[in-house]
């Protein structure tokens, strides 16, 4: 998915656009291949991010009920 030929910047600009099953995908992935501390971090953090709003936003539904 983020192959080590994109740059670092290509690939944050991707990060965007990926859904939570695709940033854990593509953890999986660079774990697997490319091992790159930087990318890794960044995924990571990406994936919180994404795994957050999801969660919070489910707390807030709750609210409504």
């Amino acid at each position: 998915m983020l192959k080590k030929s994109n740059g670092y910047r290509a690939i944050v600009r991707a990060l965007g656009g990926m859904t939570e099953d695709e940033l854990k995908k593509a953890i999986a992935e660079e774990l697997a291949d490319e091992r790159r501390v930087a990318v890794l971090e960044r995924l990571h953090q990406r994936f919180t991010t994404v795994r957050a709003r999801r969660e919070r936003a489910e707390l807030l539904k709750e609210l409504e009920t």
